[in-house]
């Protein structure tokens, strides 16, 4: 289970290398597009218990809530390719009480060009009756050690990919 040391730095940013298996592609050896969701959700997965020592079925089990995700935002860039080794990197964008909107992005295994950018919004719910509760406890200092907090009201996909290429072509 979490708990929130002030001594600690954690990072928002968690990253992964893999490959991008022939299975996953179509005809023109590109990766399928719901697919990228697959990797995503896998690399994120395996990425939360190794950088913060947090299980999220733990979480769920101590609060009786999980996040529901109501909402995706995907901006397809460039083709992740069969064989291709890829960066995906993953994040707490924002969040507020009740909601958080995760990052994902992948990019070549050099991290220079970007391949796809994913928003995914997820509302905290109770598991008893399906309605929406607020974070608290050890999840509202996780969400509060590992968040960006970036603020996305007003802004597009469109101009984070932008932002996310012109940080990548910096390297």
């Amino acid at each position: 289970m979490f708990e929130y040391n002030p001594e600690k730095h954690y990072p928002s940013q968690t990253e992964s290398r893999t490959v991008i298996r022939f299975q996953d592609c179509d005809p023109l050896q590109h990766l399928n597009n719901a697919k990228y969701f697959d990797y995503f959700f896998n690399a994120r997965e395996d990425q939360v218990p190794k950088l913060y020592g947090v299980e999220m079925m733990d979480f769920i089990r101590k609060y009786k809530a999980s996040w529901v995700i109501y909402n995706h935002n995907i901006s397809y860039v460039k083709p992740a390719k069969v064989g291709e080794w890829v960066r995906i990197m993953s994040r707490i964008l924002w969040f507020n009480q009740n909601t958080v909107v995760l990052e994902y992005y992948m990019t070549d295994d050099s991290e220079k060009e970007l391949k796809t950018l994913l928003w995914t919004t997820m509302r905290y719910v109770s598991i008893a009756d399906g309605k929406s509760t607020d974070h608290t406890g050890s999840i509202l200092d996780f969400l509060k050690a590992t968040s960006e907090n970036v603020d996305i009201k007003d802004m597009l996909i469109t101009e984070r990919v932008k932002f996310l290429k012109g940080k990548l072509s910096e390297k």
